[in-house]
Protein backbone atom coordinates (compact mmCIF):
# COMPACT_ATOMS: atom_id res chain seq x y z
CA UNK A 1 0.00 0.00 0.00
CA UNK A 2 1.28 3.76 -0.78
CA UNK A 3 2.79 5.35 2.79
CA UNK A 4 1.71 8.70 3.45
CA UNK A 5 4.74 10.12 3.90
CA UNK A 6 5.88 8.95 -0.16
CA UNK A 7 2.10 11.13 -0.99
CA UNK A 8 3.47 13.92 0.89
CA UNK A 9 6.78 13.68 -1.02
CA UNK A 10 5.33 14.02 -3.78
CA UNK A 11 3.11 17.15 -3.31
CA UNK A 12 5.84 18.82 -2.61
CA UNK A 13 7.10 18.63 -6.03
CA UNK A 14 5.14 19.89 -8.57
CA UNK A 15 7.42 19.70 -11.11
CA UNK A 16 6.13 16.01 -11.51
CA UNK A 17 2.71 16.95 -12.38
CA UNK A 18 3.31 16.93 -16.31
CA UNK A 19 5.29 13.73 -16.00
CA UNK A 20 2.18 12.32 -13.95
CA UNK A 21 -0.44 13.50 -16.05
CA UNK A 22 0.92 11.64 -19.01
CA UNK A 23 -0.79 8.60 -17.23
CA UNK A 24 -4.15 7.61 -17.99
CA UNK A 25 -5.14 6.82 -14.57
CA UNK A 26 -4.07 9.78 -12.79
CA UNK A 27 -5.05 12.19 -15.29
CA UNK A 28 -8.65 10.56 -15.14
CA UNK A 29 -8.99 10.52 -11.48
CA UNK A 30 -7.55 14.47 -11.06
CA UNK A 31 -10.23 15.67 -14.05
CA UNK A 32 -12.72 13.66 -11.90
CA UNK A 33 -12.11 15.38 -8.76
CA UNK A 34 -10.87 18.58 -10.06
CA UNK A 35 -12.77 20.66 -12.40
CA UNK A 36 -10.17 22.31 -14.22
CA UNK A 37 -7.58 25.00 -13.80
CA UNK A 38 -9.61 28.31 -14.61
CA UNK A 39 -13.12 29.36 -13.91
CA UNK A 40 -14.39 29.20 -17.22
CA UNK A 41 -13.86 25.40 -16.77
CA UNK A 42 -15.84 25.26 -13.31
CA UNK A 43 -18.59 27.72 -14.33
CA UNK A 44 -18.86 25.20 -16.88
CA UNK A 45 -18.90 22.33 -14.67
CA UNK A 46 -21.17 23.87 -11.83
CA UNK A 47 -24.08 24.70 -15.34
CA UNK A 48 -24.15 20.65 -15.68
CA UNK A 49 -24.54 20.39 -12.12
CA UNK A 50 -27.06 22.78 -11.69
CA UNK A 51 -28.79 20.62 -14.89
CA UNK A 52 -28.92 17.82 -12.72
CA UNK A 53 -30.77 19.93 -9.77
CA UNK A 54 -27.36 20.50 -7.75
CA UNK A 55 -26.19 23.61 -6.78
CA UNK A 56 -22.59 24.61 -6.32
CA UNK A 57 -20.21 25.72 -4.27
CA UNK A 58 -16.74 27.64 -5.89
CA UNK A 59 -13.57 26.58 -4.45
CA UNK A 60 -10.18 27.89 -5.36
CA UNK A 61 -7.27 25.79 -5.13
CA UNK A 62 -4.26 27.24 -3.17
CA UNK A 63 -4.46 26.37 0.41
CA UNK A 64 -1.74 28.54 1.37
CA UNK A 65 0.25 31.08 0.52
CA UNK A 66 4.15 32.20 0.82
CA UNK A 67 3.34 36.63 1.09
CA UNK A 68 0.64 39.14 0.89
CA UNK A 69 1.16 39.70 -2.55
CA UNK A 70 -0.07 36.12 -3.32
CA UNK A 71 -2.95 36.84 -0.40
CA UNK A 72 -4.28 39.37 -2.37
CA UNK A 73 -4.02 37.83 -6.07
CA UNK A 74 -6.76 35.07 -4.30
CA UNK A 75 -8.57 38.04 -3.06
CA UNK A 76 -8.83 39.11 -6.48
CA UNK A 77 -9.34 35.63 -7.64
CA UNK A 78 -12.53 35.61 -5.28
CA UNK A 79 -13.67 38.46 -6.40
CA UNK A 80 -13.82 37.52 -10.01
CA UNK A 81 -15.81 34.29 -9.39
CA UNK A 82 -18.27 36.27 -7.40
CA UNK A 83 -18.82 38.60 -10.18
CA UNK A 84 -19.04 35.50 -12.66
CA UNK A 85 -21.94 33.87 -10.63
CA UNK A 86 -23.64 37.55 -10.70
CA UNK A 87 -23.30 37.67 -14.60
CA UNK A 88 -23.87 33.79 -15.46
CA UNK A 89 -26.71 33.15 -13.27
CA UNK A 90 -25.70 30.09 -11.97
CA UNK A 91 -26.96 28.39 -8.70
CA UNK A 92 -23.37 28.91 -6.79
CA UNK A 93 -21.95 30.16 -3.51
CA UNK A 94 -18.12 30.59 -2.69
CA UNK A 95 -15.82 28.67 -0.02
CA UNK A 96 -12.28 30.30 1.16
CA UNK A 97 -9.92 29.11 3.37
CA UNK A 98 -8.49 31.67 5.45
CA UNK A 99 -4.67 30.23 4.38
CA UNK A 100 -5.53 31.27 0.93
CA UNK A 101 -6.09 34.87 2.50
CA UNK A 102 -2.99 34.97 4.57
CA UNK A 103 -3.79 33.82 8.13
CA UNK A 104 -0.20 31.61 8.85
CA UNK A 105 1.57 35.23 7.98
CA UNK A 106 -0.82 37.58 9.86
CA UNK A 107 -4.63 36.52 11.32
CA UNK A 108 -5.41 40.04 10.82
CA UNK A 109 -4.34 39.87 7.10
CA UNK A 110 -6.66 37.19 6.65
CA UNK A 111 -9.81 38.39 8.36
CA UNK A 112 -9.53 41.77 5.99
CA UNK A 113 -9.30 39.94 3.05
CA UNK A 114 -12.03 37.49 3.89
CA UNK A 115 -14.09 40.95 4.86
CA UNK A 116 -13.47 41.99 1.56
CA UNK A 117 -14.54 39.43 0.22
CA UNK A 118 -17.53 38.36 2.46
CA UNK A 119 -18.85 42.04 1.66
CA UNK A 120 -18.41 42.06 -1.85
CA UNK A 121 -20.53 38.79 -1.98
CA UNK A 122 -22.89 40.11 0.55
CA UNK A 123 -23.52 43.11 -2.24
CA UNK A 124 -24.43 39.91 -4.23
CA UNK A 125 -26.63 38.15 -2.75
CA UNK A 126 -23.88 35.43 -2.62
CA UNK A 127 -22.64 33.07 0.67
CA UNK A 128 -19.73 32.49 1.65
CA UNK A 129 -18.64 29.62 3.54
CA UNK A 130 -15.29 29.95 5.76
CA UNK A 131 -13.90 26.17 5.29
CA UNK A 132 -12.39 24.93 8.41
CA UNK A 133 -8.61 23.51 8.16
CA UNK A 134 -5.97 21.92 10.14
CA UNK A 135 -6.44 21.70 14.15
CA UNK A 136 -3.86 24.17 14.40
CA UNK A 137 -5.89 27.23 13.04
CA UNK A 138 -9.43 26.14 14.03
CA UNK A 139 -9.72 28.39 16.86
CA UNK A 140 -8.21 31.65 14.60
CA UNK A 141 -10.65 30.58 12.21
CA UNK A 142 -13.61 30.78 14.35
CA UNK A 143 -12.81 33.78 15.65
CA UNK A 144 -12.24 35.26 12.14
CA UNK A 145 -15.99 33.86 11.42
CA UNK A 146 -17.19 35.87 14.72
CA UNK A 147 -15.96 38.50 14.07
CA UNK A 148 -17.54 38.72 10.57
CA UNK A 149 -20.64 37.33 11.36
CA UNK A 150 -21.14 40.09 13.95
CA UNK A 151 -20.48 42.73 11.07
CA UNK A 152 -22.68 40.56 8.54
CA UNK A 153 -26.09 38.41 8.26
CA UNK A 154 -27.06 34.88 8.94
CA UNK A 155 -27.09 34.39 5.03
CA UNK A 156 -23.69 36.60 4.17
CA UNK A 157 -21.32 33.74 5.82
CA UNK A 158 -21.06 30.50 7.41
CA UNK A 159 -18.67 28.36 8.90
CA UNK A 160 -17.56 24.46 9.09
CA UNK A 161 -16.80 22.22 12.03
CA UNK A 162 -14.93 18.75 12.07
CA UNK A 163 -16.63 15.88 13.80
CA UNK A 164 -13.34 13.82 14.11
CA UNK A 165 -12.24 16.99 16.70
CA UNK A 166 -12.85 16.40 20.01
CA UNK A 167 -13.98 20.09 20.42
CA UNK A 168 -16.23 20.39 17.70
CA UNK A 169 -19.71 19.61 19.69
CA UNK A 170 -18.61 22.31 22.02
CA UNK A 171 -18.16 24.54 19.37
CA UNK A 172 -21.45 23.73 17.54
CA UNK A 173 -23.29 24.48 20.72
CA UNK A 174 -21.82 27.88 21.14
CA UNK A 175 -21.98 28.54 17.20
CA UNK A 176 -26.09 28.14 17.16
CA UNK A 177 -26.35 30.54 19.53
CA UNK A 178 -25.11 33.46 17.38
CA UNK A 179 -26.85 31.62 15.57
CA UNK A 180 -24.63 30.86 12.35
CA UNK A 181 -24.63 28.54 9.28
CA UNK A 182 -22.79 25.46 9.78
CA UNK A 183 -21.56 22.89 7.41
CA UNK A 184 -20.76 19.64 9.78
CA UNK A 185 -17.99 17.04 7.44
CA UNK A 186 -15.80 14.68 9.47
CA UNK A 187 -12.79 15.73 8.42
CA UNK A 188 -9.84 14.51 6.52
CA UNK A 189 -6.53 16.20 7.77
CA UNK A 190 -3.63 13.84 10.23
CA UNK A 191 -4.97 15.02 13.56
CA UNK A 192 -3.29 13.84 16.93
CA UNK A 193 -5.45 11.20 19.27
CA UNK A 194 -5.26 13.80 21.84
CA UNK A 195 -7.00 16.46 19.39
CA UNK A 196 -8.96 14.25 17.34
CA UNK A 197 -10.73 10.58 17.79
CA UNK A 198 -8.97 7.86 16.36
CA UNK A 199 -11.53 6.06 15.60
CA UNK A 200 -14.25 6.16 13.03
CA UNK A 201 -16.95 4.50 15.15
CA UNK A 202 -16.39 7.68 17.43
CA UNK A 203 -15.88 9.97 14.96
CA UNK A 204 -19.26 8.79 13.30
CA UNK A 205 -21.23 9.16 16.70
CA UNK A 206 -19.94 12.72 16.71
CA UNK A 207 -21.04 13.59 13.20
CA UNK A 208 -24.85 11.98 14.36
CA UNK A 209 -24.80 14.21 17.26
CA UNK A 210 -23.83 17.35 15.61
CA UNK A 211 -26.48 17.01 13.06
CA UNK A 212 -29.48 16.92 15.33
CA UNK A 213 -27.93 19.42 17.29
CA UNK A 214 -28.27 21.18 13.76
CA UNK A 215 -31.43 20.26 12.36
CA UNK A 216 -32.74 20.78 15.32
CA UNK A 217 -31.46 24.67 15.75
CA UNK A 218 -34.43 25.92 12.92
CA UNK A 219 -31.33 27.40 10.89
CA UNK A 220 -30.16 26.19 7.43
CA UNK A 221 -27.30 23.84 7.76
CA UNK A 222 -25.01 21.69 5.45
CA UNK A 223 -24.75 18.22 5.98
CA UNK A 224 -21.65 17.57 4.50
CA UNK A 225 -21.13 13.50 3.67
CA UNK A 226 -20.31 10.74 1.05
CA UNK A 227 -21.07 8.05 4.13
CA UNK A 228 -24.48 6.47 3.62
CA UNK A 229 -24.53 5.67 7.17
CA UNK A 230 -24.93 9.52 8.01
CA UNK A 231 -27.49 10.22 5.20
CA UNK A 232 -29.29 7.95 6.30
CA UNK A 233 -29.63 8.87 9.95
CA UNK A 234 -29.81 12.41 8.72
CA UNK A 235 -32.89 11.64 6.83
CA UNK A 236 -34.16 9.78 9.61
CA UNK A 237 -33.68 12.52 12.60
CA UNK A 238 -35.64 14.78 10.27
CA UNK A 239 -38.12 12.09 9.48
CA UNK A 240 -38.71 11.54 12.85
CA UNK A 241 -38.89 15.45 14.11
CA UNK A 242 -41.45 16.78 11.46
CA UNK A 243 -38.08 18.57 9.68
CA UNK A 244 -38.75 19.65 6.16
CA UNK A 245 -36.42 18.56 2.96
CA UNK A 246 -35.64 22.22 2.04
CA UNK A 247 -34.61 22.95 5.84
CA UNK A 248 -31.16 21.85 5.64
CA UNK A 249 -28.99 20.55 2.64
CA UNK A 250 -26.77 17.49 1.92
CA UNK A 251 -23.59 18.50 0.91
CA UNK A 252 -20.78 16.66 -1.34
CA UNK A 253 -17.14 16.76 -3.37
CA UNK A 254 -17.39 17.22 -7.13
CA UNK A 255 -16.71 13.79 -8.94
CA UNK A 256 -17.46 11.43 -5.79
CA UNK A 257 -20.88 9.60 -5.43
CA UNK A 258 -22.25 11.12 -8.24
CA UNK A 259 -24.88 8.74 -8.54
CA UNK A 260 -25.40 9.55 -5.20
CA UNK A 261 -25.92 13.47 -5.59
CA UNK A 262 -28.16 13.36 -8.51
CA UNK A 263 -30.34 10.33 -6.57
CA UNK A 264 -30.60 12.58 -3.78
CA UNK A 265 -31.38 15.64 -5.89
CA UNK A 266 -34.00 13.37 -7.34
CA UNK A 267 -35.65 12.51 -3.85
CA UNK A 268 -36.45 16.68 -3.21
CA UNK A 269 -33.07 17.29 -1.37
CA UNK A 270 -31.14 20.01 -1.35
CA UNK A 271 -27.60 18.66 -2.69
CA UNK A 272 -24.83 20.99 -3.00
CA UNK A 273 -21.26 20.40 -4.35
CA UNK A 274 -18.42 21.56 -4.03
CA UNK A 275 -16.14 22.07 -6.69
CA UNK A 276 -12.34 22.88 -7.01
CA UNK A 277 -10.47 24.48 -9.63
CA UNK A 278 -6.83 26.23 -10.26
CA UNK A 279 -3.71 25.33 -11.17
CA UNK A 280 -2.54 24.50 -8.10
CA UNK A 281 -4.73 21.04 -8.69
CA UNK A 282 -1.39 18.74 -7.74
CA UNK A 283 -0.46 19.35 -4.48
CA UNK A 284 -4.07 20.02 -3.34
CA UNK A 285 -5.15 16.19 -5.28
CA UNK A 286 -1.94 14.78 -3.49
CA UNK A 287 -2.52 16.05 -0.34
CA UNK A 288 -5.79 15.11 0.09
CA UNK A 289 -4.43 11.56 -0.50
CA UNK A 290 -1.56 11.83 1.95
CA UNK A 291 -4.03 13.36 4.85
CA UNK A 292 -5.26 9.36 4.48
CA UNK A 293 -3.55 7.16 2.56
CA UNK A 294 -6.99 4.98 2.32
CA UNK A 295 -8.37 7.64 -0.12
CA UNK A 296 -6.24 6.65 -2.91
CA UNK A 297 -8.74 3.08 -2.86
CA UNK A 298 -11.59 5.64 -2.13
CA UNK A 299 -10.90 7.41 -5.13
CA UNK A 300 -10.77 4.41 -7.45
CA UNK A 301 -13.78 2.60 -5.96
CA UNK A 302 -15.55 6.09 -6.80
CA UNK A 303 -14.66 5.87 -10.46
CA UNK A 304 -16.34 2.83 -10.73
CA UNK A 305 -19.79 4.01 -8.93
CA UNK A 306 -20.76 6.51 -11.29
Amino acid sequence: MITRSALIYLSRHEGLKDFAARFRLFKKLTTRFVAGENIDEAVAAIRELNAEGCSASFDHLNESVANPAEAEAEVREYLEILARIHETGINSNVSIKLTQFGLELDPELAYTNARTVVADAACRGTFVRVDMEASTVTQQTIDIFKRLRAEFELNDVGIVLQSYLRRTYSDAEELVKLPARIRICKGAYNEPPEVAFPEKSDTDENYVRVIQLLLSSGTYHGIATHDPKMIEATIDFANRNGIAKDAFEFQMLYGVRRDLQRQLAKDGYNMRVYVPYGKHWYPYFMRRLAERPANVWFVLKNLLKG
